[in-house]
This record gives structure tokens, sequence and C-alpha cells, in this order.
């Protein structure tokens, strides 16, 4: 499996959106500061994910999120086609 993710910066409210075979890991890196970008936001929040079969379609899914430049638009994406177990 792989999930296609929404992560919230709790102290800023600052999304990030990426894709992972390995969610739970993948949300721990990010908040020990091993990633560049979301390292000067921590701690982040996962607020929704999207499970699918492949990480072609995941990455699909990554970039057509992303293209949704309006925030409210990305997260209605996620609320839409969110996968049981989201936080949100």
């Amino acid at each position: 499996m792989y999930y296609v993710y929404l992560l919230e910066s709790v102290p800023t409210g600052k999304y990030y959106i990426g894709q992972t075979s390995d969610i739970e890991g993948r949300i721990k890196r990010h908040n020990a500061g091993y990633e560049k970008f979301t390292k000067q936001y921590m701690p982040w929040k996962l607020i929704s994910y999207i499970e699918v079969l492949s990480r072609k379609e995941a990455m699909r899914i990554e970039k057509y999120i992303k293209s949704k430049k309006k925030r409210e638009n990305q997260l209605n994406y996620f609320m839409e086609n969110k996968s049981s177990g989201s936080e949100k």
C-alpha cells in the first residue's frame, strides 16, 4: 500500500502534502527534523490520508492535489477521498 498524506504544522498551520509506503515512519521523520522543508515548522500532525495500491497512483494523486493552489480545494480533496482511519 501507498499513501498520499496531509500534514499540518502545529505552530504555524502550514500544510504539507506527500506520499509514502510507510506513513507512520514518514511522519516520525518529519517530526524528528530529517526533512529539509518540514524541519522549520515542527511539530506536524496528520490531518488525513488516502490509501492507494501503487506508488505510481500515489504520485499522480499527490501531483493533482498540489496543482490545486487553493488550500481549501486541497483539503476538500482529502476529505472527499480519505481512507478509513484518517484523523479528520
